[in-house]
């Protein structure tokens, strides 16, 4: 399979990263293919071995198959009765029974490990796995979309964010489907509902909604009856009696449950792969992780929540691309709250919490609105206020540039406003991070933080590896009225700005 230009960037930076830390993050949305990203990378270690540990048996079978299409390479199971040879170039194993097969394996058996769905990594289970293994085995964990408190959690085992895309680029590069947000004019309160483990509790959860479910199925079949559905609930009698419910309004549709019998489960999602528009699938929390099915183009949440990861992880159920599918539509409640933080599609597409307010407020009730073009006007709102800042700035060393500004010119959203997420990044930046960011053109006054001085200078050892245009080519080539100067070659860049000067 050919490598999408955001996966290259992402094998790049994480084999950079490997070069100072034993223990990365790749973060990628649903439906970004990170199987097809740790498959290519499991390639480029060989002859080393890899092994890939995930949680579920969906996630198995997905990712032998996968590496084996993308890469060509034969992955063996360790799960169960199966027992992978030790020849075997990847092996893909559960975590519950690695952890009583560790043993079977010597600890420098493998030269990488892949953690799937990395946000389970603290867990005794996978720590008691990946304990048993050389501190030198290179640890690479993926997952999709944490918020800024998990990837500070996360930051307790992984050293370094190796990558980053967002769902907003992926987008716009038609790699996932467009999504738009209809808000639907009926409120449902949840001000009497309590917390517990930093989200909802589940019980009162049930017993806010479950009043409203005919309403809902109602607006349902009156709104998205032409689309396939994946509706979340928080317990599975509610999935039940919504499925019921949905039905009894010309809905076609079952509810899926983890307690259900293997063949009841296999049977529902395979009914669900048949069926076109105008059916649904009701679960409570089942279908988060590990289940694909692309030509889904509408998701009801009823199951609401205050952790970014999660919401992500239902959004996502519905963010593949599929032939005849015009766009994902994301049906929005009106919630009742006072004091909880609710998680909706404007917290996905924003890179701050202002950004995520102003896309809020344009959100109007009763419309289908673009998420990305309302986040799109309050970036550049955003922009146009720092660009504002910069240019009151006159004193900086000769020679170097403010680090958003050349942000601005390379493109590079990330940079243009970094936010710690590790402990370390907060540390002030080295005096060597300072020598190395004046020698590449940038005012280390207005660099942040140590994570920020640190992704700055990966970036310019990226764009050295591509062969790229270097941050100080790029300011002059823009200067110079380049058409691209952030994807400008570093012979194309030099050759642009001697021909302008020597005219």
């Amino acid at each position: 399979m050919k490598l999408r230009d955001y996966q290259q960037e992402a094998i790049a930076a994480i084999q950079l990263g490997f070069r100072k830390h034993a223990r990365l993050l790749a973060v990628l949305p649903t439906g970004a293919g990170k199987t097809i990203l740790f498959a290519h990378l499991a390639a480029t270690v060989q002859p080393g071995r890899t092994l890939v540990l995930a949680h579920r048996e969906e996630l198995l079978s997905q990712a032998i198959d996968k590496i084996r299409k993308a890469t060509g390479l034969v992955a063996e199971m360790e799960k169960a009765s199966n027992m992978a040879s030790m020849t075997a170039p990847v092996v893909v194993a559960s975590v519950q029974t690695m952890i009583n097969r560790c043993t079977r394996w010597p600890a420098d058996h493998f030269d990488l490990i892949v953690v799937d769905e990395a946000h389970h990594v603290l867990a005794d289970s996978y720590q008691k796995v990946l304990r048993h293994f050389t501190p030198e085995t290179k640890v690479l964990g993926v997952t999709a979309t944490p918020d800024r408190g998990d990837k500070k959690n996360l930051g307790a085992y992984f050293q370094e964010i190796a990558y980053e895309v967002g769902l907003p680029r992926l987008i716009r590069e038609n790699y996932l489907s467009k999504i738009v947000v209809k808000r639907i004019p009926l409120s449902i309160d949840l001000r009497a509902v309590g917390r517990q483990g930093g989200d909802f509790k589940l019980g009162e959860l049930g017993t806010a909604i479950t009043p409203m479910l005919a309403k809902v199925a109602n607006v349902i079949a009156n709104e998205v009856a032409d689309r396939k559905i994946i509706v979340f609930l928080p317990l599975v009698e509610m999935a039940r009696q919504f499925s019921a419910e949905l039905t009894r309004n010309g809905i076609e549709a079952r509810a899926v449950a983890g307690e259900d019998s293997g063949n009841d489960r296999t049977g529902s999602l395979d009914w669900f792969a048949r069926t076109g528009k105008g059916s649904a699938l009701c679960n409570a929390m089942l279908l988060t992780e590990g289940f694909d099915q692309p030509d889904v183009d509408c998701v009801v949440v009823l199951r609401p929540t205050e952790i970014r990861s999660l919401y992500a992880q239902m959004i996502g159920r519905g963010t593949r691309i599929h032939p005849g599918k015009e766009n994902l539509l994301v049906l929005d409640f009106l919630w009742l709250t006072e004091q909880h933080q609710l998680v909706n599609m404007s917290r996905l597409v924003a890179s701050n919490p202002e950004d995520a307010l102003a896309v809020d407020a344009l959100i109007a009730v009763g419309e289908e609105v673009d998420p990305l073009e309302a986040q799109r006007d309050a970036e550049e709102e955003r922009l146009r206020k720092l660009i504002k800042i910069l240019n009151t700035v006159k004193t900086r060393p000769a020679g170097t540039y403010d680090a958003i500004e050349l942000a601005v010119a390379m493109h590079d959203e990330e940079l243009m406003e970094f936010v710690p997420s590790l402990e370390w990044h907060e540390k002030p930046v080295s005096p060597a991070q300072a020598d190395a960011l004046l020698k590449a053109g940038f005012d280390p006054a207005s660099v942040t933080c140590r994570g920020h001085a640190s992704k700055i200078l990966d970036r310019i050892a990226l764009r050295r590896l591509n062969n790229l245009a270097t941050p100080k080519q790029v300011r002059q080539l823009k200067r110079l009225g380049h058409a691209n100067p952030h994807t400008e070659t570093f012979k194309g860049a030099s050759e642009f700005i001697t021909k302008r000067f020597n005219r």
